[in-house]
């Protein structure tokens, strides 16, 4: 089993920076890929981000390409998003997951495991 713990959310100004973190424990998670998605009000889980186990492909979802940066640290056990520019858009309970392979992908379904999520309020 994997435990994921998110942190970093925070209320921010449009235009500011925020880093989340994603901290695994159970299980080293530097073979599996890993994830970020968020969930707005009324709104469905949508994906932002994903990483490959080594870190040398990501995938982003087209509103944030260019913006956001994820990265991770395997000697850490750790996952980071990188938020530059936030939009008012961003508002949203970001969540960290992890896959059981390698590789990335946007669709939720391929991350058995989950966060409980941080909330990100970007106000202008």
């Amino acid at each position: 089993q994997v435990q994921l713990v998110e942190s970093g959310g925070t209320l921010v100004q449009v235009g500011g920076s925020l880093r989340l973190s994603c901290a695994a424990s159970g299980r080293t998670v530097s073979r599996y890929g890993m994830g970020w998605f968020r969930q707005a009000p009324g709104k469905e889980r949508a994906f932002v981000a994903a990483i490959s186990c080594g870190g040398g492909m990501t995938l982003y979802a087209d509103s944030v390409k260019g913006r956001f940066t994820i990265s991770r640290d395997n000697a850490k056990n750790t996952v980071y998003l990188q938020m530059n520019s936030l939009k008012s858009e961003d508002t949203a309970v970001y969540y960290c997951a992890a896959a059981s392979q390698c590789g990335s992908s946007a669709g939720p379904s391929w991350y058995p495991y989950w966060g409980q999520g941080t909330q990100v309020t970007v106000s202008s």
